[in-house]
């Protein structure tokens, strides 16, 4: 049961909460942008296959740690498959592996992957930049995505493109 001082606090709490939060955006000919079938049930095969492409190609890996009912790993899995950035799909081999909400207790899959490449994810996604031999080139930056769906598509373009 709510006591009343809480209850007043969170309504008045919410007469404050910014009109942006309610809206959505869209991405062209995408129904949901905040769903996603990208991420891969199990992505170690597809780590492993990206990493030798790039091995063969010279192209470091992009790889997206997140789960498709997250919103901004879902943003960000549509926003690369516009055509606005094609340019970003061939800088990189791409994987989206799906590793669930680690930080949340029990939504988290694939704890593996995260461990492969010494990640200990705090939100989603967490987008590592891998060299052909599975080193992190962004160790930084990588948990920093995990507002991808409040980006603006230059800050996300620009920042791939870097």
């Amino acid at each position: 049961m709510m006591h009343k001082p809480a209850f007043a606090l969170a309504a008045a709490l919410l007469a404050f909460a910014p009109a942006a939060a309610s809206e959505t955006r869209t991405i062209p000919g995408v129904e949901n942008p905040y769903r996603s079938d990208a991420f891969v049930a199990d992505p170690m095969p597809a780590i492993d296959a990206a990493l030798a492409r790039a091995k063969q190609s010279g192209k470091p890996v992009l790889l997206v740690m997140g789960t498709g009912g997250c919103h901004d790993s879902a943003w960000l899995a549509n926003i690369l498959v516009t055509d606005r950035f094609a340019p970003v799909r061939a800088r990189y081999e791409i994987v989206h592996a799906d590793i669930g909400m680690p930080h949340v207790k029990g939504w988290g899959r694939n704890p593996e992957v995260a461990k492969r490449f010494g990640f200990r994810i705090k939100g989603t996604p967490t987008v590592a930049i891998l060299d052909a031999d599975g080193n992190v080139l962004n160790r930084k930056a990588a948990p920093k995505w995990r507002n991808a769906a409040s980006r603006s598509d230059d800050d996300i373009y620009n920042e791939l493109m870097q």
